[in-house]
């Protein structure tokens, strides 16, 4: 097995154990794509680990961006990521701006743990997930970069539906994404959350957000026909199971501190059998 092949391979068992919901969605893609988005997945993992799994996130964080500009430098980085990514940029015309983005959204989570406005949490969600769409855009749809703003309002509807899933697993770390302005509104405190007994009505405050969440995915929905029909169908997937986490937790009674929500297999059936 040549270099290139089991540097891929990596990359697809980092997916596989990451997120059964884009696996399962990206595995419809042609190989050489579906190969692509792993290796896009793994790097985006590793971005990730390195600020929430780090004792020093500061410093790893600097430390994964060092590597990142010596791969754009032409470096040769002997690890199965920079290997597989080194193919992706080889073979599809790759912007590193997005790439760079989502590293600044890691350096808010170092640094940011609270978020005022809902300009400001959607902000955030922009850096974290939007920019993943951007990354993916050149491999699911080439040359059509008026696909942007419908892939931005995925990524953040996307973000949004991990906020709302996360609420108690964020707060456990001290985080609290929900915006401030609207949780006074509902009469939701930050220390409620942070001890897990929420106050006022969080389940009017979580639905709000839910809707904003639901308008996004409604607004990007209508480019996916503009796909073209290997990918159409990946991401049609991908956005369908992960709105429906959404009903998930509502099944769940807005228990977001005790249970996390996902999609079943057979829910995963019904929803995968409307497209």
């Amino acid at each position: 097995m040549d270099t290139v092949t089991n540097a891929y391979l990596v990359c697809e068992q980092t997916i596989q154990g990451g997120s059964k919901t884009f696996y399962k969605a990206f595995s419809l893609l042609p190989k050489q794509d579906r190969m692509a988005v792993y290796a896009i997945y793994t790097f985006c993992r590793h971005l990730d680990d390195t600020v929430d799994e780090s004792a020093t996130p500061k410093e790893s964080l600097a430390e994964f961006l060092e590597e990142f500009r010596l791969f754009r430098s032409g470096h040769s980085i002997n690890k199965p990521l920079w290997i597989a990514l080194a193919d992706v940029f080889k073979r599809y015309e790759m912007d590193e701006t997005p790439f760079l983005e989502l590293a600044e959204g890691m350096r808010w989570d170092i640094e940011k743990n609270r978020y005022h406005s809902l300009e400001e949490t959607e902000k955030y969600s922009y850096y974290v997930a939007s920019t993943v769409g951007l990354m993916l855009l050149p491999i699911l749809a080439p040359k059509q970069n008026d696909l942007r703003e419908s892939a931005i309002q995925l990524g953040i509807a996307m973000q949004l539906t991990n906020i709302l899933r996360d609420v108690g697993e964020d707060a456990k770390r001290g985080r609290v994404y929900l915006p401030k302005d609207w949780m006074d509104q509902y009469g939701v405190t930050t220390e409620s959350l942070l001890t897990g007994t929420p106050s006022g009505d969080f389940a009017g405050l979580w639905e709000a957000l839910a809707l904003r969440a639901e308008y996004l995915y409604d607004a990007a929905t209508p480019s996916f026909d503009r796909y073209p029909k290997e990918s159409r169908r990946a991401l049609k997937v991908a956005a369908l199971l992960y709105r429906g986490i959404l009903d998930a937790a509502r099944d769940n009674q807005y228990d977001v501190f005790t249970k996390r929500a996902y999609v079943s297999r057979w829910q995963k059936m019904k929803l995968l059998a409307t497209i």
